[in-house]
């Protein structure tokens, strides 16, 4: 072989691909392909791009950070060791006072809730189901 070495052969010969893009041949391809199509078809383009925006807007709008978590601190009462039995008696009325309450509106909810779910049954058993 000579002192000259043979040409190389390039691996992209011309990048030719982008020249060949053009928006406004894009949006002209786009509304001819549009005018062709049957209202119908239009409609479940329009549906479906509606559908996949929402789970996206969806997804989206799950991934944002919350705020910082502040937990809420919940103190044990400490009693002395030296407590007479008549000061366990009185405190245990004032807690046992305060734990019916707890109690009351905690039955009283339920109630309310099971309350809710016999009308709810009551009107699907209404409609047969």
């Amino acid at each position: 072989m000579g002192s000259q070495s043979p040409a190389r052969a390039t691996i992209f010969p011309r990048m030719q691909f982008f020249s060949r893009l053009s928006p406004i041949r894009a949006f002209l391809d786009l509304r001819r392909f549009l005018n062709g199509r049957e209202p119908y078809e239009l409609g479940f383009l329009l549906l479906a791009m509606v559908v996949t925006g929402f789970f996206v807007y969806a997804f989206a709008f799950d991934g944002q950070i919350e705020e910082t978590y502040t937990p809420d601190i919940i103190y044990v009462e400490q009693y002395r060791l030296d407590r007479t039995d008549a000061q366990i008696a009185a405190q245990q009325k004032i807690d046992g006072a305060i734990k019916a309450e707890r109690l009351a509106a905690r039955r009283k909810l339920e109630l309310e809730r099971q309350a809710s779910f016999k009308r709810l049954d009551d009107k699907l058993r209404s409609v047969g189901l």
